[in-house]
């Protein structure tokens, strides 16, 4: 693709060996838009799938839906294709440090909202004694459940950081949280190519003769007979004609 969507990204992780340090994994989570009149069979077995692939035209018969009972022989050509897409080979990160800025972690779980817990550690760093400043900005990253406090001076951040741990009272309790560098990264190269799904077939050309339930169980019961060189469906994604679908794919463990 000639451009990426923006992406907020939280890297967790232990680092054991001083060999690790640099390495990165990436867990794909990948996208895949599918037009009208197709759909997406994942097999138990690749080799099923290739054999599909190679086989490339199929006649699945139309004999399960009731309303086309009278028509024992009708039939619909479908067309088999590979599924490709782009996965990272490559990806370097520019990572700089916000000098004004701090990760706040091991938030306490408490019965209250997020921003609740917002306003609630906005006011404690905000105060002097307690080592901070005015507050700029903060923000929750994602569902980590970690924050970013920016202060709007420079040199509030590095004594926080070089503290490591502090202890927040928060209403009539005291919880220790951990504070530590608020790094920014920014993507400098990503290298892609493309990977072909082993198990997955692309079917295309599924003409709207058949409800999207009927349809969907007249493919998986044409493609899991050895008869028409198919087997075991592990899942079926059917999008009928004039509209649109998005398929996510996952690593697969299989």
């Amino acid at each position: 693709p000639s451009s990426l969507p923006e992406k907020k990204m939280v890297f967790k992780g232990l680092v054991a060996n001083k060999e690790d340090a640099n390495s990165l994994i990436l867990t794909p989570l990948i996208h895949y838009p599918l037009p009208g009149g197709s759909a997406l069979i994942t097999f138990e077995k690749a080799e099923v799938a290739q054999r599909i692939i190679k086989m490339k035209e199929h006649m699945v018969e139309l004999s399960c839906g009731e309303e086309l009972q009278e028509f024992d022989r009708c039939r619909v050509r479908v067309e088999a294709a590979p599924v490709e897409i782009p996965v990272p080979s490559a990806l370097e990160i520019k990572v700089t440090q916000n000098s004004r800025g701090i990760l706040v972690s091991d938030l306490p779980r408490l019965a209250i909202s997020e921003e609740a817990l917002l306003d609630k550690l906005e006011l404690f760093f905000s105060k002097t004694k307690n080592g901070g400043s005015e507050v700029e900005s903060r923000k929750f990253l994602g569902d980590s459940g970690h924050m970013v406090l920016t202060f709007t001076q420079d040199g509030v951040a590095e004594p926080l950081i070089e503290r490591g741990h502090i202890d927040v009272l928060i209403g009539r309790g005291k919880h220790k949280v951990k504070i530590s560098p608020c790094m920014n990264g920014d993507i400098t190269n990503l290298q892609l190519q493309p990977s072909r799904c082993p198990r997955t077939v692309l079917l295309l050309g599924i003409p709207d003769v058949l409800d999207e339930e009927a349809m969907r169980d007249t493919l998986e019961i044409h493609f899991q007979k050895a008869s028409r060189g198919g087997g075991e469906v592990d899942a079926l994604a059917y999008v009928p004609a004039g509209r649109m679908g998005v398929a996510v794919f996952l690593e697969d463990t299989g």
